[in-house]
């Protein structure tokens, strides 16, 4: 069996709701919307264009090579500590795929949903691991996963949205988010002007998650990181900045310096 496959009962049809079965090479809905997946194992569940900010081949190429050579894996492995027992996992924002492959490597009874709305990003992730399928998906827009459909959420660098991580969580489901703290690669940033980091990124989680989830634990994670000129470059070329500067970086010494969240999801009684 696929992962996809695996993963086929997690999802629901974006255009109605409903449930979505696996038949042969497409995902189908009782009411008979069809949704072919592409050749490279993926499946588009968004149904519109990408948004102009979406990561594009080069970027996606950029965070592959950046995150395979292992600098943001104290990161990888503080989430992985997190959703210890989960069995059924989504990575938002998933890029490459390459956080939510090495959870799984963690939990070898678990599988894993990438969703991104980069085809491109989709593309490599439906290649990342065995045990884990690919769908291109909004977050904002809503996920299209049926309710309390998975144990735990994984959202690293990527947009925010607590009320779909509610609805999709089973009870007592997590979710694990990564933010940047302000001196996140400072160095880095203040020599090529880069984008700035906002001193209050978790009180705006907090406050705007409040109904939805519980923080349950917070982990501060902080790294040395010395980078090649070609991997201060990726490093750039990967995230939001590659849309504001084409930067060509030299060797430098920077620190990976990110907050942890862990939520505990808040559901009503069942009826």
């Amino acid at each position: 069996m696929t992962a996809l496959e695996t993963a086929a009962p997690w999802l629901r049809c974006p255009v109605c709701g409903t449930g979505l079965a696996w038949a042969g090479r497409s995902l189908v809905c009782p009411t008979g919307h069809v949704f072919d997946v592409a050749k490279q194992g993926y499946v588009n569940l968004v149904g519109h264009s990408a948004p102009s900010n979406a990561d594009t081949v080069a970027m996606v190429a950029a965070r592959h090579r950046f995150l395979s050579a292992g600098h943001y894996d104290h990161i990888t492995d503080a989430v992985a500590e997190a959703v210890l027992g989960a069995r059924r996992l989504l990575e938002v924002g998933a890029g490459t795929g390459h956080h939510l492959a090495r959870v799984l490597d963690h939990l070898p009874s678990a599988h894993g949903l990438a969703a991104d709305i980069s085809v491109p990003a989709s593309r490599r992730a439906a290649k990342a691991h065995p045990r884990m399928a690919a769908v291109v998906a909004d977050t904002w827009a809503g996920l299209p996963l049926a309710d309390r459909s998975v144990d735990a959420v994984l959202c690293l660098f990527a947009p925010r949205n607590p009320a779909e991580f509610q609805r999709v969580l089973a009870d007592d489901g997590v979710v694990v988010v990564v933010l940047p703290k302000p001196d996140h690669l400072r160095e880095l940033r203040d020599a090529h002007a880069l984008l700035e980091v906002g001193e209050d990124k978790v009180d705006k989680l907090l406050q705007s998650s409040s109904t939805h989830l519980n923080l349950v634990a917070s982990t501060d994670v902080t790294h040395e990181l010395e980078l090649s000129a070609d991997e201060a470059t990726d490093l750039v070329a990967m995230g939001p900045n590659a849309f504001h500067t084409n930067v060509s970086a030299p060797a430098i010494r920077t620190r990976l310096s990110v907050t942890c969240l862990t939520f505990r999801v808040l559901h009503t009684p069942r009826r």
